[in-house]
């Protein structure tokens, strides 16, 4: 993942003393830093882009940046560490498959730490996730609306899934 920020000292700080990622280098403007081992989404590159243009909301932009905690908690720990660190952080907000905590590091980027638990098997059986549109009790007021956003999903072998596809 990569971070365009204004300056990058007080999230590098962030990063290394609240977060327990390690600095592994920098190249020109920008820096790497890593934690835990070398899986997916254990790097975040932060680049320094003063004057650049801020991320607003929109097609092709990212709202936040989700880590993982296995358990409530682990994830309590988190927010006690957080909440040391003098970081604003939101309390836990149960999001039905999984429950969150949400703050913003130093340069602006909303970060969530979500817990593994209670799982997307809550509410269906394991064999059938994935086979219908499930929403938490509080959206599912806007079925229709969601569902009509929704794109039709095209299977292999070319079977197609979802609401017609719109003509142009």
């Amino acid at each position: 993942m990569t971070l365009v920020e204004e300056g990058f000292e007080n999230t590098a700080r962030f990063l290394i003393d609240t977060l327990g990622f390690v600095h592994e280098g920098k190249e020109g403007q920008q820096s790497r830093y890593r934690t835990g081992d070398a899986s997916r989404g254990a790097t975040v590159d932060v680049i320094c882009a003063p004057g650049g243009k801020r991320g607003s909301m929109g097609v092709g932009t990212v709202h936040h940046v989700a880590w993982r905690a296995t358990d409530d908690a682990q994830q309590a720990l988190w927010l006690k560490h957080i909440t040391a660190a003098r970081s604003n952080v939101s309390p836990v907000m149960d999001r039905t498959y999984f429950h969150s905590i949400y703050f913003r590091e130093p340069g602006g980027v909303l970060f969530e730490i979500a817990t593994d638990n209670p799982g997307f098997a809550v509410d269906e059986s394991a064999d059938t996730l994935g086979t219908r549109l499930r929403l938490p009790p509080s959206m599912d007021k806007h079925r229709a609306l969601v569902e009509a956003q929704l794109p039709p999903l095209k299977l292999p072998g070319g079977a197609t899934v979802g609401r017609p596809a719109r003509k142009r």
